[in-house]
């Protein structure tokens, strides 16, 4: 089993016809991804790679099935990308763009919830149920089938973490990268939750870093878990006000450093991780995939 996407899963490509959609469904198609249908206002009738192209995901709907939609458009027209999904009855939205404008994450954000959706992003490498389906690019020739659910905001982490993982004989279930964005879908906590109720996951590695408070809010979940969670924070040296990478990775107030995270999360129960190359070593020891 797996959370969220599975061999099942149906999805539309909203901006199809661009460079870089183009250039990342050779990689889904060869991973088993079933894509249905692309959309691209004013190209619709083309045909990219076998896959119909449609002005609308509503006109889309009306002639193919699908129950996800990846978005690859730039950050001004992701807002209306997504509630024309959502409008369309889609209830899996992944959001590759980073830097959609903050007030349209937080409108978007209660609009899917709202209606039941789940979005996946702002700024993600996407995510990817091992042997069955992937969304985005994320790990597909390194990912291994298992056990361990892998829960990351970064998307090149996430991928080195799964090729260490799978090389070290660590197997995952579902993988995610979350999002980078400093208003996002879904946080962390909401993904523990997921895979805290998936009975093919023993366990889940949460792979955060310093800035806003999603790891934080894990602390309250992780005490009530059957699962142990392993964490790994990034961003030990990145001095407060300095932006690490993601738009949401700064320190602009307390609760948001390495030092303090790590302390919040180890006292919830989270068992601690200080390198990549450890998280091998612990999951091993303890046993649990």
């Amino acid at each position: 089993m797996s959370i969220l996407i599975n061999k099942e899963t149906k999805v539309v490509i909203q901006g199809i016809t661009g460079r870089y959609g183009r250039s990342q469904i050779h990689t889904m198609i060869s991973y088993g991804t079933k894509i249905t249908a692309g959309t691209s206002p004013g190209k619709g009738g083309q045909v990219i790679d076998g896959i119909p192209v449609y002005d609308t995901v509503k006109e889309a709907a009306k002639h193919e099935e699908f129950n996800a939609s990846l978005i690859y458009v730039p950050p001004a027209a992701v807002k209306e990308a997504v509630l024309e999904s959502i409008d369309a009855g889609v209830k899996l939205i992944v959001v590759a763009a980073e830097g959609v404008p903050l007030h349209e994450c937080m409108e978007i954000k209660r609009k899917s919830k709202e209606n039941n959706a789940w979005i996946v992003g702002p700024n993600t490498i996407g995510l990817i149920s091992s042997g069955e389906c992937l969304l985005g690019s994320l790990g597909s020739g390194y990912a291994k089938k298992g056990r361990l659910g892998l829960i990351t905001r970064g998307g090149t982490i996430a991928i080195e973490m799964v090729r260490m993982l799978s090389e070290a004989g660590i197997g995952q279930s579902t993988c995610i990268g979350s999002g980078g964005d400093r208003v996002i879908g879904r946080n962390p906590i909401e993904y523990l939750e997921l895979f805290e109720n998936d009975p093919d996951t023993d366990a889940v590695m949460l792979v955060g870093e310093i800035g806003g408070m999603k790891e934080n809010e894990c602390a309250k979940i992780i005490p009530k878990m059957n699962k142990k969670v392993f964490v790994y924070i990034l961003g030990r040296c990145a001095p407060k006000g300095a932006r690490m990478g993601h738009i949401g990775a700064i320190i602009s107030r307390g609760g948001e450093g390495f030092q303090e995270k790590c302390k919040i999360l180890s006292d919830a129960g989270a068992v601690m991780i200080n390198t990549p190359w450890e998280a091998v070593e612990k999951i091993k020891s303890i046993g649990v995939c």
